[in-house]
């Protein structure tokens, strides 16, 4: 499994990563626009340490890039402690977005340090609060692309388009990440409620990026980019839901290799790159809802 596993990872450290945070709205601390430059550089000894064998050296590796997660994470309370001066009575005024966006993108800037964590202890080949290697890597892609890239691209719909819909997107993908982290701690019946939760949340995204984000993008490959991104979130969290309630009840359900060419090949490339890139070109055409105020 981990000859396919490892290349999704590395998708999501050289590409979803450094492109997602150029997507971020609202001030950008100097430590942040370096670390942003520097991710690609940072992430090397993470790749490298999919690569080695379990051992001391892959694990001093894999803590490179753990460090840069964690960088990236303590950027959150300074962003927050902004957004609540500016927004005290309300939703914070440009450049931060609704609250609910804001909420995504806060959890955009966390959940890689929990991919950064799992990544070292896997590749230390140590168990982490009783979480066997294998969980360990499967939740390094799952906190890139569930974790980072779904909420990073909630907050961007919830921002282009603040109705129903995408504020449900934008507090539901997050509620999700975090129950089905926790359910992880409980037993499979919370994994599935955090399962159900994430899955509704990915659900709104997916109908409100077709029916708002995709009808007024200016060009055919936006659009294109935008509706495989739906469509294929359709499919590839209902494969999440029936893995979960098979879990949980025993029902008959994918394997997890299996999960891991469908599920995940379909999230990081249907999903998260088709995403990101699409988002990419809206902000190189300057449309309004991704211009953003430098703060540094």
């Amino acid at each position: 499994m981990s000859t396919l596993v490892d290349p999704i990872v590395m998708l999501g450290m050289f590409v979803i990563v450094p492109v997602g945070l150029r997507l971020i709205d609202g001030p950008q601390p100097a430590t942040l626009s370096l670390l942003r430059r520097l991710w690609p550089l940072l992430a090397v000894p993470g790749a490298v340490s999919l690569w080695l064998p379990r051992s001391t050296a892959a694990a001093a590796a894999a803590a490179v890039y753990a460090l840069a997660t964690s960088a990236l994470a303590l950027h959150v309370p300074a962003r927050l402690a902004g957004a609540l001066s500016r927004g005290a009575c309300g939703d914070p005024p440009a450049p931060y977005g609704p609250w609910p966006a804001e909420i995504a993108v806060l959890t955009a800037l966390v959940t890689p340090s929990v991919a950064g964590l799992a990544l070292v202890f896997e590749r230390a080949g140590h168990e982490l609060f009783g979480f066997d290697l294998d969980i360990l890597a499967l939740t390094v892609p799952h906190f890139h692309f569930a974790g980072f890239a779904a909420a990073l691209v909630a907050g961007l719909v919830c921002r282009a388009d603040d109705g129903p819909a995408a504020r449900f997107a934008a507090l539901s993908v997050p509620l999700g990440t975090l129950l089905v982290l926790l359910g992880y701690f409980v037993d499979d019946w919370a994994e599935l409620m955090g399962a159900l939760v994430l899955t509704a949340g990915m659900w709104a995204v997916a109908l409100a990026t077709w029916r708002d984000v995709r009808a007024s993008a200016p060009d055919p490959a936006t659009r294109a980019l935008l509706a495989v991104s739906a469509a294929v979130l359709v499919a590839t969290m209902t494969l999440a839901l029936s893995w979960a309630l098979g879990e949980a009840t025993g029902l008959p359900h994918p394997s997890a290799t299996w999960m891991a060419a469908t599920h995940g090949l379909g999230n990081a490339l249907g999903f998260a790159l088709c995403s990101v890139l699409a988002w990419h070109r809206l902000r190189a055409r300057s449309t309004r809802p991704l211009r953003t105020e430098n703060a540094g």
